[in-house]
């Protein structure tokens, strides 16, 4: 068994050590993000200043230029495995938030269901049926009511139209007859008018314009004579 295999197997022996919970596992696995970050950024600077240190050297101290190559190969393998550990740990710590979360939803939707549980445990089917059948019955009556209120009561309102149309006729022709009995009709002459006579040459042009006027005021009153008595009939 490998060194690393002891040490965890060493770590985990305990059975009186309690599991972390997800929110401690969490906040590890960040701080472990930050440190490796910081790690890495020390390592990318050594990186430069090694490179700087050859570049610095060159030709004339081979020796220490080599060195600085070689410490710049060094930091970089460093790099590279920080970079790996990140990505694992980045992936980790996504998959337990995920689980954390499907925990949570879990753990919240079974105490809703005993929350329904617990509602439902005082429901009875048949009572429910029960109470929306007089629900209905009562909504039936209210509406009963309602149009009994909205039709036209009658109180004795049962009359033949007949006798009412003739009662009406009977009210207008005696309106009618009063109408008549007040209107004031011109003397009608018993007698008929003279003839008129053959214009003579000597007659003035007034007398001829008061001829013509009686004429048209007879005319009028025989019209009128006549429609009245058309409206009359």
């Amino acid at each position: 068994m490998s060194k690393l295999g002891k040490f965890f197997k060493g770590g985990g022996s305990s059975k009186s050590r309690a599991a972390p919970s997800p929110q401690e596992a969490l906040v590890r696995l960040r701080e472990t993000e930050e440190m490796l970050g910081k790690k890495q950024e020390y390592l990318e600077n050594r990186i430069q200043r090694e490179i700087a240190m050859a570049k610095k050297h060159g030709t004339q101290n081979k020796r220490a230029a080599l060195q600085a190559l070689k410490r710049k190969k060094r930091f970089e393998k460093q790099l590279t495995q920080i970079d790996g550990t990140l990505s694992t740990i980045e992936f980790q710590r996504e998959a337990l938030e995920n689980s954390h979360t499907n925990t949570e939803v879990l753990r919240n939707m079974g105490f809703a269901a005993k929350a329904m549980k617990s509602v439902h445990e005082n429901m009875d089917l048949n009572k429910i049926d029960d109470l929306m059948q007089e629900i209905t019955e009562q909504q039936d009556i209210a509406q009963e009511i309602s149009e009994a209120f909205s039709q036209r009561v009658g109180f004795g309102d049962d009359f033949d139209e007949d006798e009412l149309m003739a009662e009406l006729e009977e009210l207008e022709q005696e309106e009618l007859n009063k109408k008549m009995t007040n209107i004031h009709l011109p003397n009608v002459p018993s007698s008929s008018l003279p003839a008129q006579p053959n214009r003579k040459p000597g007659m003035s042009s007034t007398a001829r314009r008061s001829r013509a006027a009686s004429s048209r005021r007879a005319e009028e009153e025989d019209d009128d004579i006549k429609q009245l008595a058309a409206w009359a009939t």
